[in-house]
């Protein structure tokens, strides 16, 4: 079991191989386990790198994410800028069904409404907003449409589960029902329960997932 003062030194050591995140402007505390990361980062994209830099360590049991988006200088736009922006970003993805998808900017922050078919397409919408300069965050209420049944979605999501060479699958269960996807089990690290969280959003007509996933890092020669 790593010590608190090992895990801030393997999140800082990670911060500073991210390329493009100014690790000298982030700060890291841990709390038996749990890393929080403070300070300032110039957009919504790095702080959410700087998060995933974190999330990749074993013995992290959870991130609490207080970094503040300050962008430099007139890059911070006026709200009908960045919505105008926002809006051209999503009507030149192509994963985001055109006219699905309607923006609204305030102080900086962007609210996504619509409805989508898939999850993948609402978090195409989300990803495509927050890498722009002067987004402070992003509130996505998109709605993804159900259609499909809880038989198929069950069956696409453990089948994804054990395609992914990073995610232990055995020592994963899934149950779904109106859409509604519950995961059960013990993952080897944060990253393993991101990705399989991931996997079950992935599937058709998932509106809700459910992480009850625990991280649990086996022991050496034991699987836990």
């Amino acid at each position: 079991m790593k010590s608190d003062r090992e895990l801030q030194d393997e999140v800082l050591a990670a911060l500073e191989w991210e390329p493009g995140v100014d690790a000298s402007k982030i700060g890291v505390t841990v709390t038996d386990g749990v890393i929080t990361l403070r300070g300032t980062v110039s957009t919504l994209q790095k702080k959410l790198i700087a998060e995933r830099a974190a999330r990749r360590l074993v013995g992290v049991r959870a991130i609490a994410n207080d970094l503040e988006v300050s962008p430099p200088g007139s890059a911070a736009g006026s709200n009908s800028s960045i919505a105008e922006v926002a809006a051209n970003a999503l009507e030149w993805d192509s994963a985001v069904p055109d006219g699905a998808v309607k923006v609204t900017v305030r102080n900086g922050w962007v609210t996504l409404t619509g409805s989508v078919a898939l999850r993948l397409e609402k978090s195409a919408a989300e990803l495509a907003v927050r890498r722009l300069y002067g987004v402070k965050g992003v509130a996505n209420a998109i709605v993804v449409q159900p259609g499909v049944s809880a038989a198929d979605v069950k069956a696409q999501i453990e089948d994804a589960l054990t395609r992914s060479a990073a995610i232990d699958s055995q020592r994963i269960s899934v149950e779904a029902r109106n859409g509604e996807v519950v995961l059960t089990g013990a993952v080897r690290s944060v990253a393993e329960r991101d990705d399989a969280e991931r996997a079950a959003w992935a599937a058709p007509g998932v509106t809700k997932v459910i992480d009850r996933l625990v991280v649990a890092t086996p022991r050496s020669g034991n699987h836990v």
